[in-house]
């Protein structure tokens, strides 16, 4: 084989789990949201809570998956690039500090999708590939 073709399959062995990772859950915001995209950055800060209010000054209100669920794990490897027991950790603190209470977690995606139809500063994340009726999916880059 030729360099270059040992270099394709070396950069295609590497990318391609986080490319499967983009597409194992997507995230959702109310319907009447007009936010359309956001970066991973953006969207580790509003489940961290950095970041709590949309454009348009409604409070962010993220909802979590429970914690053992597989999208859960996948989204905090993705988005925050850490395990979830790194995130457990950082509410902890943030607990003890009296700063603030982790988000809201439900379990499974039909509740995921209840708490965003209600509530219009809702953030939340699915399962790709499940119905997503009721609500706006966001593009993340």
């Amino acid at each position: 084989m030729t360099r270059r073709t040992v270099l394709v399959f070396a950069l295609t062995a590497l990318l391609a789990p986080a490319m499967s990772y983009a597409q194992d859950y997507q995230v959702v915001v109310h319907s009447t949201n007009p936010t359309d995209i956001l970066t991973k950055e953006q969207l580790g800060k509003m489940f961290l809570k950095k970041i709590v209010k949309w454009d348009t000054g409604t409070p962010i209100i993220p909802v979590d998956q429970a914690p053992t669920a597989a999208v859960r794990a996948t989204f905090n490897k993705v988005v925050h690039a850490k395990p979830g027991s790194a995130i457990a950790s950082y509410w902890q603190q943030q607990i003890f500090a009296g700063r603030d209470v982790p988000p809201a977690e439900k379990a499974g995606d039909a509740a995921v999708l209840a708490f965003v139809k209600a509530n219009p500063g809702a953030i939340g994340y699915v399962a790709a590939g499940g119905a997503t009726d009721g609500v706006k999916v966001l593009s993340i880059r």
